[in-house]
């Protein structure tokens, strides 16, 4: 059995693997690290070619795609190592990178999951959207991360270069005890994609672990490789599953009044996109909230018994926050009041 299992997951992606598969072989190349490709029924060549140029490693078929949850799922189950690295496709990764979380995750027993600073590979000194130097939520489920509140994503200056506890790891790249992945039954499939590494954090820092970032590893990530920022169906997925993550785990005293109150921020979220002439992301957050209610009736609450305040949560509402701060809210200047 390998120490640590980098897996891919897959889904027409030819071209990211050509750029930076290669590289990431070169990179990884340390005793006790095993490179497995799951691929999600991709139709340009994405097999083929890996099967030409990389016939050493491990390939995964699925005859369908299942998405991010239903493929990691179903990968992992034929996967045996005692940390899996969860890598995209778009990922050029840097010198080190594997073996910097490896040994964080050795020294730290305490740490379920771990992932590297994640920077822009368009703009290398800026960080990058989907996790930049570490992911937190607001009282209200919206998330955000160390150098990327919202839309402002900041310049890397070495401001975030200290590990820190946080409360979610990007999806990008994050490792897992594999043990603990199978303990809390992986992904969710109900998420398909999108904000299901949210939930799985905040079931395993319910369940007692911790969550943190090394950036002593680092990872330029392109994102949007699958569904880009400004597209009406990522708006949806990310409305429902937000709203499911915060129903799956929120205790019973906060749940409906923090709903409640989503749901009118939401509204006029859904009002705006109307004024600015947006039709179709008005209607993903309106087919967001009615396919919410539907899956609620068979979400699993399992987690959520008496367990103490969550940590590495902002109090107030981010959304608020910045915009009070005219798009401009940087990290350093509220990170203080993350408890």
């Amino acid at each position: 059995m390998s120490e640590v299992a980098v897996v891919i997951l897959n889904w027409n992606g030819k071209h990211y693997l050509e750029k930076y598969f290669g590289l990431l072989v070169e990179r990884s190349s340390a005793p006790g690290v095993q490179i497995v490709v799951a691929d999600n029924a991709s139709t340009d060549g994405s097999v083929e070619w890996l099967r030409e140029k990389f016939p050493d490693v491990t390939i995964i078929e699925f005859e369908e795609n299942y998405g991010f949850t239903g493929g990691y799922n179903r990968a992992l189950l034929s996967v045996h190592a005692d940390y899996f690295m969860l890598l995209n496709s778009d990922v050029e990764v840097c010198e080190g990178w594997i073996e910097n979380l490896f040994s964080f995750m050795e020294e730290n027993p305490e740490v379920g999951i771990s992932m590297p600073k994640i920077n822009s590979e368009a703009r290398k000194n800026y960080f990058e959207y989907a996790g930049a130097a570490g992911g937190f939520i607001d009282l209200f489920g919206f998330p955000f991360c160390r150098g990327r509140i919202l839309s402002n994503i900041e310049m890397d200056e070495g401001q975030y270069d200290q590990p820190q506890e946080v409360f979610w790891a990007s999806g990008a790249a994050f490792m897992i005890r594999a043990s603990l992945f199978h303990t809390l039954g992986g992904f969710d499939d109900l998420f398909f994609a999108h904000m299901e590494e949210i939930d799985l954090c905040w079931r395993a820092k319910l369940a007692g672990w911790q969550v943190w970032v090394c950036p002593d590893a680092r990872v330029y990530h392109v994102g949007g490789g699958t569904l880009p920022n400004n597209s009406p169906r990522k708006l949806y997925y990310n409305y429902r599953n937000n709203l499911l993550m915060l129903y799956k785990n929120l205790s019973p005293g906060r749940l409906w009044p923090v709903l409640t109150i989503r749901c009118m921020m939401d509204c006029l979220s859904a009002v705006m996109y109307v004024l600015q002439g947006k039709g179709s992301f008005f209607k993903s957050v309106c087919s967001a909230h009615r396919d919410f209610y539907k899956l609620r009736r068979v979400a699993r609450r399992d987690n959520v018994a008496a367990s103490g305040p969550l940590t590495q949560v902002y109090k107030g509402s981010i959304v608020f926050s910045f915009f009070l701060k005219a798009g401009k809210l940087r990290f350093k200047e509220f990170g203080h009041l993350i408890r």
